[in-house]
């Protein structure tokens, strides 16, 4: 060890060195010459420096440490937080990140709940004000965004009690038809004033509940219905059977603009004549409103969403109806909730950022996504609809069951070319990137995926009439629905058929026929045109040849078989083919009906669904038919014309998968 003597000896040649270094170094300032105020060396640096204003004290300085990264870049970045309900008495708050502060405002809440699992803290609405209080007090460092007023307004207060409203004033002969949940959906519209959404699965009566809410309300009449034109039979009936106190020929169907509807009560017109001759219905001063599927009003933008509108302003009491009211997304339910309160949301841009997970993209404002459903479903039952399930109010209504049955498809029917092109189809669509693009292969590769498909479907049809039974076949595309009814006119089976060229007086007389008639097993039937307002109970079996983009289209077609009167347990069996757009399709009808699970718009699930595959000796009963497809010019396969003019126009498909795809879809004619 080094003695006292030897490490001061050591420490002053040290700094001996570290002086001697100063003084010969050429680009550094003699510290001597500073210290003592001499005179600069004589030798002058390389660079003209300027003479710096600097203090001597300021001019040399020990080292500084690095700055911290926050300290760098600017002010630390704040933790942000939102609020929403997750309950009808208590909501969240979740954090971006976390907060020490923030953690021991919400520890200071006597309702305070941590859950483990979202590791988000939870609070009684009541102390909602408490704790935005003082969370003001760590801004700028914490900012969390407070409930919107909006949602306060619907969940402050006790629910309402609307058991006790007298039904007195409705029609006694259609209050004397009403079931005790019908009883209930009429007082749930009276307790809202008159202006509601009865959201009621398909099949359980919203047209008595609409009618008597309208015959309650009847001082405010008169009265418009705007329906879909398959339906206005419907309606007509039911008002002259249940409402014998309006009489016949005060109860009018408006079929031009030029009829004349000065005298009539209650005047029915189709979606599309509402907007044609909205002017002329507002002259009328239409005191109580009737909107039967009003999910087709989806777009705001619609000159048929813009007529509504136009009419529900005026009207003092507006009744909506309709078994899907979110086709799909969150976004679709805004033009018909702002129908019944146009300003409780405030605007599109509010309410899609809340619950559309709203944001600016490069291509505009963007709502198709979802954020704050659990909010949103208490939202829509506290303040606009009522909605319930055939498992909810018809406990006797027998099961049904869902199946996907997967088709033997024989693709060496079709040529070597064919083949390899239909193979090309779907891997380019897997690969594509630009939406544009994809949606137009998609459509291109569901077109010809029904041509595949026909031999497989009309075989399983045939099989599925050896058990005598009757049952609906589903389809979309002309080609599919023909073939289907060639195959079974061969065989002599008696079918009816209804699609887009049917009149409403053709669908009463064939839906009639098929309920009454024994002799008519069969009931062939257009997805888009027949998925709605026509009673089917008479079978049950339901298969779908073809799918649907949408998953609440396909539940509608399902009840038309599985509703009120229907006395056996209903299977519905979706018929799929391997190596098709069926791979594509499925998948995305599946994410869909999550979202209305999760928005509380429906129950069904398409995951939960059996698997079988076509029984192996189904083809020998086609071979008798010709049903497989020759090659010629009018069953050929259409997939190398596509990839011959890759500029293949199928309209505008900008927003097939925004659900304007529904739209584009069901007025295709393919």
């Amino acid at each position: 060890m080094c003695s006292r003597e030897e490490i001061e000896l050591k420490k002053r040649l040290a700094l001996e060195k570290l002086a001697q270094k100063r003084l010969t170094s050429p680009l550094k300032p003699n510290l001597q010459s500073l210290n003592s105020g001499a005179q600069a060396s004589p030798n002058k640096p390389r660079f003209n420096f300027k003479e710096s204003n600097h203090s001597v004290r300021h001019a040399v300085k020990p080292y500084e440490k690095p700055k911290e990264t926050a300290q760098f870049y600017g002010n630390e970045k704040a933790v942000t937080g939102k609020c929403s309900l997750i309950g009808v008495d208590r909501f969240v708050v979740e954090l971006s990140g976390f907060s020490t502060p923030a953690i021991d405002v919400f520890k200071s809440i006597g309702s305070r709940h941590y859950n483990v699992q979202t590791r988000n803290w939870d609070f009684h609405v009541r102390d909602h004000t408490e704790l935005i209080g003082k969370l003001q007090n760590l801004r700028p460092h914490v900012i969390v965004e407070r409930l919107p007023g909006f949602v306060l307004s619907c969940v402050n207060g006790e629910k309402a009690d609307y058991s006790n409203i007298d039904l007195s004033r409705v029609d006694p002969e259609l209050g004397g038809a009403l079931m005790p949940f019908q009883q209930e959906g009429v007082r749930y519209g009276i307790d809202k004033n008159g202006r509601c959404l009865i959201a009621d699965d398909m099949g359980l009566g919203k047209t008595f509940q609409a009618l008597a809410i309208a015959s309650y309300y009847v001082e405010d009449w008169p009265l418009l219905i705007a329906t879909t034109s398959s339906m206005k039979n419907v309606w007509e009936e039911t008002i002259h059977r249940y409402l014998p106190s309006v009489p016949l020929m005060q109860v009018q169907y408006m079929s031009s603009g030029k009829d004349y509807i000065g005298d009539c009560r209650v005047l029915i017109v189709s979606h599309d004549m509402m907007s044609r001759c909205v002017d002329a219905l507002l002259n009328k001063n239409f005191g109580v409103l009737i909107i039967d599927e009003s999910h087709t009003l989806k777009n705001f933008k619609a000159k048929c969403t813009k007529s509504a509108t136009s009419l529900a302003k005026k009207a003092r009491r507006v009744v909506l109806l309709s078994g899907t009211p979110a086709l799909s997304r969150p976004s679709e339910l805004f033009s018909q909730l702002s129908l019944i309160d146009d300003r409780f949301f405030g605007n599109f841009y509010d309410y899609s950022r809340r619950y559309c997970d709203g944001r600016n993209t490069n291509f505009g404002w963007d709502a198709s996504g979802k954020s704050n459903l659990a909010e949103l479903e208490i939202i829509l039952t506290r303040k606009f609809m009522i909605r319930r399930t055939k498992e909810d109010v018809l406990k006797s209504l027998p099961n049904k069951s869902q199946e996907v049955v997967t088709l033997d498809v024989n693709l060496n029917q079709f040529s070597e070319e064919d083949r390899k092109c239909l193979n090309a189809l779907a891997s380019k669509y897997q690969s594509q990137k630009k939406s544009a693009e994809k949606h137009a292969l998609l459509l291109t590769f569901f077109s010809e995926t029904a041509k595949i498909k026909i031999p497989s479907v009309c075989s399983y049809v045939l099989q599925a009439l050896k058990v005598k039974q009757k049952f609906l076949v589903f389809a979309h595309h002309q080609i599919m629905l023909d073939a289907i009814c060639n195959v079974l006119g061969k065989k002599s089976v008696k079918f009816i058929r209804i699609d887009g060229n049917t009149t409403s007086e053709q669908r009463k007389y064939f839906v009639d026929k098929f309920q009454t008639n024994d002799n008519y097993l069969v009931a062939v039937l257009s997805i888009t045109a027949a998925n709605a307002g026509i009673t089917l109970t008479a079978a049950q079996l339901v298969l779908f040849a073809e799918l649907h983009w949408n998953p609440s289209i396909l539940s509608q077609a399902e009840s038309r078989a599985h509703r009120i009167g229907q006395l056996n347990p209903v299977v519905i069996k979706y018929l799929l083919a391997s190596g098709t757009a069926d791979d594509s399709i499925w998948p995305m009808l599946q994410e869909k009906q999550k979202i209305l699970e999760e928005v509380g718009l429906s129950k069904d699930s398409f995951d939960k669904v059996s698997v079988s595959k076509q029984p192996s000796d189904a083809s020998e009963l086609t071979e008798d038919l010709n049903v497989t497809l020759n090659r010629t010019s009018a069953n050929t396969l259409d997939i190398s014309c596509y990839f011959k003019n890759e500029n293949t126009n199928l309209g505008d498909t900008s927003d097939i998968f925004d659900d304007g795809l529904d739209d584009v879809f069901s007025t295709m004619d393919l």
